[in-house]
Parts: C-alpha cells; structure tokens; sequence
C-alpha cells in the first residue's frame, strides 16, 4: 500500500515527502487495507490525484504535453457539442466509480448523461454511470488502460463506448458494446472519422491531433 501511494503502477516515481493525506492513509496501512470511505475522504487533502484499486492506492503520474493537447481537443468539442443536452463532459479530474472492482478511477476525459450522475442527491466528486470514457495512451499507462481498466470498465452498465487515443502516434481505437454483449472495435488514423454513438458525434482524428507534431 506505502509502495502503491509512492509511485504509479509501472514504477515511476512521485513527489516525495507525506502529504496530509498520505499520513492518513499510512496510519490505516499497519492495521487494514484502505476502506472506500476513507479514500475518498484523503482524496479530498491530496494535492496528489490518486486511484482506488479494492483497498489499495496509487498516485497518478503527470502528463505530457501530447497528453493534456489530446484530451482538451477532445473536451473542446464535446462541451459545445452536448450544450443543452442531459449530457455533461468532464476532463481529467473527476473520478468515475466501478463499485464491481472495488475502485475508482481518473479517466482523461468522460461524458455522463441523464441518471444516477445528474440526480439532486448524486455524489458531488465521482460519476457512477458515464456512457463515454476516454484514456490517452502513453508509455507509463497503456498498459493500465488497455487491460485493467478496460476490464473494470467494462463491468459498468452505462458504458456504451470505451476511447482510447495515442499519444506518440496519430491513431484511436473506439470500443464500443454491442447490444447483444461482448465489444466491437474501430480504429481511425488520419483523415478519418470515428462516430461516438454514444453522444451523437462525429469525431474527426485530425481534431484530436490538433497542434501536435509527432
């Protein structure tokens, strides 16, 4: 659990020295593994992101500029894209729980619509029922995206589409559920276009590469 709050899954390091939350967490770690509950109540202390995998936690790493280009492409055209709709885009910072895994995740970029995440009584920090993820790939999270999450993704009944976008090269692949079970895939290169059917969008890949330079 110390090893998981210093460095992310692959091994690279954070910010060394406790925060406030982290001495919280580390009192829990000699006695029990860390409750959802308090989790979520060092998260809110945290000058660190973390990630909640059943009981264990992990400092997320920083992104490159690639990265953070990509996802603010993407979010750029959601947001007007879903202006008046029950659907709401998020970037980076909200977390979506996956109460089947036991865990909660940053997805770079998400869409929720009308349901248990927009309801008066929702939680105010993470989503529960979001019908597009969306992760850009990079050498410290592929695999991450590309197995873990994908598997703990695929346990939410909401999900209609699970995006995954490169970093280091022009490429997308889209998953999306078909109706009769199990996950259909496309992929885009430039020039191209991938529809999200999920909120109704045509997605060119030249969008989401823009100002960037490989």
């Amino acid at each position: 659990l110390l090893a998981g709050l210093n460095a992310a899954r692959e091994g690279i390091g954070v910010a060394s020295g406790p925060t406030q939350a982290e001495e919280i967490v580390m009192q829990h770690a000699t006695v029990a593994l860390l409750t959802e509950a308090d989790y979520l109540a060092c998260e809110l202390y945290s000058a660190i992101r973390h990630e909640y995998v059943d009981g264990h936690v992990y400092a997320m790493t920083g992104a490159s500029k690639a990265h953070n280009t990509i996802a603010g492409n993407l979010f750029a055209r959601l947001r007007p894209h879903l202006r008046g709709s029950p659907c709401r885009a998020y970037v980076a910072d909200m977390r979506v729980r996956v109460e089947a895994a036991r865990a909660y995740y940053y997805p770079d970029v998400v869409v929720t619509c009308a349901g248990p995440d927009t309801a008066a009584d929702a939680p105010s920090h993470y989503l529960t029922a979001p019908v597009l993820i969306v992760e850009v790939l990079s050498e410290s999270t592929e695999t991450i995206d590309r197995r873990e999450k994908m598997r703990a993704y695929a346990q939410l009944d909401s999900l209609q589409e699970y995006l995954l976008v490169d970093s280091r090269s022009a490429r997308a692949e889209l998953y999306r559920k078909r109706p009769e079970g199990g996950w259909e895939q496309w992929i885009a290169a430039p020039g191209e276009t991938l529809r999200l059917d999920s909120v109704g969008l045509d997605l060119a890949v030249d969008d989401l590469y823009e100002d960037i330079v490989f």
